[in-house]
């Protein structure tokens, strides 16, 4: 078998890559990627706290530490021509589509920024697609991280990917869940969703949407082996994920920003939890259906996390930063009472870490050996010009 996974130098795509070596010693693991988040990054002022080691450098150790498996090609996804010669000299079995860029505030900068974004998630995601139905391999499992954001924040139980809907005569169909993604980010997964589902309904290609939630956490099993088996870690406002943003604010002692009321609800998972579910899923497999999990383990209430990690962080430094609320940047609802059904996807993976919480005494533990660098970023946390 062969697996490619795209987005193989990202937060999620690096350990991904690790952990399918390692649960599938015998199958060939071939990562892409050109290398966007890193130049996305460094465009707005930042750089991973933890400082990540070159490609060459991580494919080496991981040969080293046993990983032999895995190897990468440099390749942009927006290129077709690429996309058919990688598909058609690999004949994948799995594709793990893990590549986009997936900022929602970077693709509201400004108009070439969400060109920019919806070019690139729409079209890499159509390429791969159309290549596997080109080459003839429309048996080949296609899955996608696509977000939770997709749904947008109704007053409602969102179910796994599809509602029942009953018109004013009685006609009832089950349908896919709206897109009313709030971003121009969100909004080209929803985009990527109805690609899927239609290549599906097309060719009966099996196509699984992974509604990745906000990951956070430092590492996996795998990338804890060695330094330069590490995967990178963003705190900055563009790219930092809440929970990750929100540890660095409390070593660098600045308060945990929450924007609005912090009534909003929003669904975690660790990043541990996230790549060992997408290797259960690979192991899960497809028989030609477009299928939709909910990849999240829990919500909370963002005021409510907030205050927990105001705690915890008296509990494991003796001090905590305390709580600032400002005016919310994002155009999203202040209040909703909105929950997830995951009850299929927590089917396929049993969670080592339920509650984020609880992660906050190791995070912090790791994540103090590289204070002078949260130190050196602080002031992107929150740039003044996003709040004025």
């Amino acid at each position: 078998m062969t697996i490619l996974i795209t987005g193989a130098d990202g937060y999620i795509g690096w350990p991904l890559m690790l952990k399918l070596a390692k649960e599938f010693p015998e199958e060939r693991i071939i990562g892409i990627d050109n290398f966007g988040r890193r130049r996305w990054v460094e465009e707005v002022g930042a750089d991973s706290v933890i400082p990540i080691a070159t490609m060459e450098e991580r494919i080496k150790k991981a040969h080293e530490l046993g990983f032999k498996n895995i190897s990468f090609i440099y390749g942009d996804l927006m290129d077709k021509e690429f996309v058919r010669t990688l598909i058609r000299v690999f004949k994948p079995d799995v594709v793990l589509h893990l590549a986009a860029q997936p900022s929602a505030p970077y693709s509201h900068i400004n108009m070439d920024k969400a060109h920019y974004t919806q070019k690139n998630n729409v079209l890499s995601t159509l390429n791969l697609l159309w290549a596997l139905r080109e080459e003839g391999l429309t048996k080949a499992h296609f899955i996608e991280t696509t977000t939770t954001g997709i749904y947008g924040a109704p007053n409602l139980h969102i179910p796994e990917g599809f509602v029942e809907v009953i018109d004013k005569f009685g006609n009832r169909d089950v349908l896919p869940f709206p897109n009313i993604a709030s971003s121009f980010y969100h909004v080209t997964k929803g985009f990527d969703a109805v690609n899927m589902w239609l290549m599906n309904m097309q060719t009966g290609m099996p196509c699984t949407d992974v509604r990745t939630s906000i990951v956070y956490g430092v590492d996996t099993e795998e990338t804890m082996l060695d330094e330069k088996l590490s995967t990178r870690f963003d705190v900055d406002f563009y790219f930092g994920t809440l929970f990750n943003r929100w540890v660095a604010m409390i070593i660098a002692n600045y308060p945990l920003t929450v924007y609005g009321s912090g009534n909003q609800i929003k669904p975690f998972i660790s990043v541990e939890d996230a790549c060992q579910s997408l290797v259960n899923i690979v192991k899960e497999g497809n028989e030609e259906e477009y299928r939709v999990y909910n990849q999240l383990v829990e919500y909370v209430r963002i005021r409510d996390l907030a205050e927990e990690l105001n705690r915890a962080a008296e509990e494991v430094l003796g001090k905590s930063p305390g709580i600032k609320f400002i005016p919310n940047p994002r155009k999203e609802k202040e209040e909703s009472e909105y929950r997830f059904d995951n009850s299929k996807f927590m089917k396929v993976l049993k969670p080592k870490y339920p509650k984020m919480k609880d992660t906050l005494a190791e995070t912090v533990e790791r994540l103090n050996r590289f204070k002078d660098r949260i130190l050196a970023y602080k002031d992107l946390f929150i740039p003044k010009k996003v709040v004025g």
